[in-house]
């Protein structure tokens, strides 16, 4: 169980040192290209102890409770999948819960029965849609990016360059502008209308006044795509809340509409608060 926890312990340092490459992976893009290059199909990351725990989104402070608890010898006999489920509750209660209002943290976290897309069948927001798994597919142009998301064939669009409209009504997308900064995109989303943030075991509802500043990054030998968000939101945080996510290089992946969602007929609470 040691070596195994070890070898688990290493992959999470190279997964965050993001210098951990790997026989046959895509090469970097070319130093001479004008703007990074994100453009094409994204999806899983490898199985490593840090992509598993955020596998969904995560939190700085989940990540180094994690490590924490591999660390310590007297966790040599637990298995991974338990010592996984502790940083979880611990990145629930003592990163994300502080830093809600008092009346969001009343109803964190939901229960997944509460979900509106699984009651009414309504799509993702940005807020959830931006940390979704599988695939994401994304297009570079001059004046705008596309993405394109496996959950709900979601879709939105980030002008470049003071390109676009002026402003946007709002919409559960939002309204998102973007700009390079070196080898990263910047892009920053409003007009977001009331809906959920963050997925689950630990989403939340976040309201009308929500701001979001994403930062995409590829890794140096250009298999991994690293996002870290910052949301902000008057009516449902006291603090800025950051989560990151990563995609893995997947050109053979593709993305389907979804054509063929149900709304439940019975509904069984599954009591997921602590």
């Amino acid at each position: 169980m040691c070596r195994v926890k070890q070898q688990i312990r290493i992959a999470a340092i190279c997964v965050l040192m993001t210098g951990c490459g790997q026989a046959n992976e895509p090469a970097a893009p070319a130093n001479s290209a004008p703007r990074p290059d994100f453009s094409g199909m994204w999806s899983d990351p490898p199985t490593t102890a840090v992509d598993d725990f955020c596998f969904m989104t995560c939190t700085d402070e989940g990540i180094a409770r994690l490590n924490a608890l591999l660390d310590d010898p007297a966790n040599d006999s637990r298995p991974y999948p338990e010592l996984s489920r502790e940083a979880v509750r611990y990145q629930r209660e003592e990163s994300i819960r502080p830093r809600l209002t008092p009346e969001t943290a009343k109803a964190f976290p939901l229960d997944p029965a509460d979900d509106p897309g699984f009651l009414r069948c309504e799509p993702w927001g940005f807020a959830r849609q931006i940390f979704a798994p599988h695939q994401l597919e994304v297009r570079q142009n001059d004046d705008r990016i596309e993405m394109r998301y496996a959950e709900w064939d979601g879709r939105r669009t980030i002008y470049l360059n003071g390109g676009g409209p002026a402003s946007q009504p709002p919409s559960p997308m939002g309204y998102s502008v973007g700009r390079y900064e070196g080898d990263a995109l910047v892009v920053e989303t409003s007009a977001v209308t009331a809906n959920l943030a963050g997925i689950f075991p630990a989403w939340f509802h976040h309201g009308n006044q929500l701001r979001a500043v994403e930062r995409y990054t590829r890794s140096a030998d250009g298999s991994r795509l690293e996002l870290t968000a910052t949301l902000e939101d008057p009516q449902s945080l006291r603090q800025p809340l950051q989560f990151r996510k990563a995609w893995g290089w997947a050109p053979e992946e593709q993305i389907f509409p979804y054509t063929n969602c149900e709304r439940p007929t019975e509904i069984k609470k599954a009591g997921t608060r602590p």
